[in-house]
């Protein structure tokens, strides 16, 4: 799994020192989105500093670059507007079960998408006909900015244990990557991969394969405390 501390920590000094390059030279981002980035970039530099003294960096990272945390019962309707947002961005695929949207405890979401859409058997390349729904949910993961996001990776029982598990993470890895690719910031994501110990269908089918051939990201509430 990602170091969210590490990552944030890092993206942070990037994008200052992106910044101060273009600001140097005159060129490439305007005065308003140099204050936006710096905003970002502060904000996550200073949470780490924070949780550092917590002994939790990572959080402070993270809550640093999402501008704060939710307060108290703010959490159950953000996360629920996002859960309607999902629910009519991805309607068609969630009724051809290409995709599934499910409320947790503790008001978290599933995302979930099956392998077999998402890649092709035995490959980690998102393909490219799954990256409108790829679009769509990355648009309002960045919509509702105040949340991480924990993709796994899952395979069938098809072949080693080894093999599944590194393609497990491969996946896991592209979609984590696609995100950041479309703007989600990356010190909000942590990508991991299971292998074939999560299954959650049998594998004794090859209907139940391929609901195990997945990846989910799990969309958790930033929240104080």
């Amino acid at each position: 799994m990602k170091q969210r501390f590490v990552k944030g920590v890092a993206t942070a000094a990037t994008v200052s020192v992106l910044i101060t390059g273009c600001a140097a030279d005159g060129s490439g981002m305007t005065e308003t989105g140099t204050g936006a980035a710096i905003g970002t970039a502060t904000g996550a530099a200073l949470g780490a500093i924070i949780g550092s003294q917590g002994a939790n960096a990572g959080r402070g990272a993270l809550i640093g670059a999402v501008g704060g945390a939710l307060i108290g019962g703010m959490a159950g309707a953000y996360m629920e507007q996002q859960r309607k947002d999902f629910q009519k961005a991805l309607a068609a695929e969630i009724a051809s079960g290409v995709i599934r949207v499910e409320k947790l405890p503790n008001d978290e979401l599933l995302v979930g998408m099956t392998g077999e859409t998402a890649f092709e058997v035995d490959s980690d390349q998102i393909q490219p006909a799954f990256y409108s729904t790829m679009d769509r949910i990355a648009a309002i993961v960045k919509k509702y900015g105040k949340t991480e996001l924990v993709v796994a990776g899952h395979t069938d029982n098809t072949g080693s244990i080894e093999h599944n598990q590194l393609l497990s993470e491969r996946r896991a890895g592209s979609v984590d990557r696609y995100l950041e690719g479309q703007g989600v910031a990356p010190a909000r994501i942590a990508s991991s991969g299971y292998g074939k110990m999560q299954p959650i269908a049998s594998n004794d089918t090859e209907a139940g394969r391929r609901l195990n051939r997945r990846v989910d990201i799990t969309i958790v509430p930033i929240t104080e405390g």
